[in-house]
């Protein structure tokens, strides 16, 4: 048990961070039946992301938080983000499919990524504002969030194709959704009495599934690509709503 769950870990931070992390075929097929393994590098990720925020001064742990984020987990799931955009802007589900496998870069890509990037680095400062134990519970929470939707899109997607979408939803269903969900309820508590922390949680499956719905109708199933998006896009809601819910309630 011990042994599985170790590899299924291995598999998990090879695939979602840069970390120089030795893998083999049975490291990652173990992480696709693990789903749980999704938010507890999540945990992984938060933490050591939010360090520059905790340390350094106002705008320059904003900045610090971007580029720890960067490379920390590089940009290999934002090009999910800009293939989606892309594939948005077509209106027939035939021409959406082609456009997932061009490489050519278009106005929906752009503005996709932009809007993301944008996105987040307003929300590191807008971090930079709150207390720094507070910025370091959103950010990880965030973070927790965002790998908590893409275990939803594994345990409820269908893969529109054989691919990496298909690897991981052949292998979970909906009922291994409940060890992801209980992997993150530490960091919903991160905040105490602030709702800040649960909302960050939330934020990400609840992005999952309306991405999900999203690519069912559109692209006739989930991929990689959507695992990608979800992640970038449920972080950026997330850290987001988590800002809002501290400064607000």
């Amino acid at each position: 048990m011990v042994v599985a769950f170790t590899a299924a870990l291995r598999g998990g931070v090879a695939f979602l961070t840069r970390l120089p992390v030795g893998v083999d075929e049975a490291d990652w097929r173990r992480f696709q039946t693990a789903p749980a393994v999704f938010p507890l590098v999540g945990y992984l990720v938060g933490a050591a992301a939010a360090v520059p925020l905790v340390v350094l001064p106002a705008e320059a742990g904003a900045f610090g938080y971007v580029l720890a984020l960067v490379g920390l987990v590089g940009i290999a799931h934002l090009d999910g983000v800009a293939d989606l955009g892309d594939a948005a802007v077509v209106h027939d589900a035939d021409g959406r499919r082609e456009v997932l496998t061009d490489t050519t870069t278009g106005v929906g890509a752009v503005v996709a990524v932009a809007v993301v990037v944008a996105g987040l680095a307003l929300a590191g400062l807008a971090l930079a504002d709150l207390p720094a134990p507070a910025a370091a519970a959103v950010v990880v929470a965030s973070e927790v969030g965002a790998k908590l939707g893409m275990a939803t899109v594994a345990c409820l997607g269908s893969a529109s194709h054989e691919g990496l979408g298909s690897g991981f939803t052949s292998a979970a269903g909906p009922a291994l959704l409940v060890g992801p969900a209980l992997v993150a309820v530490p960091a919903a508590l991160l905040t105490g009495v602030s709702p800040a922390a649960p909302v960050a949680v939330a934020a990400g499956p609840l992005v999952a599934v309306g991405l999900l719905r999203w690519a069912d109708g559109a692209l006739g199933g989930v991929n990689g690509d959507v695992f990608g998006a979800v992640n970038e896009l449920g972080r950026v809601v997330a850290l987001h709503a988590g800002v809002v819910a501290w400064t607000r309630f």
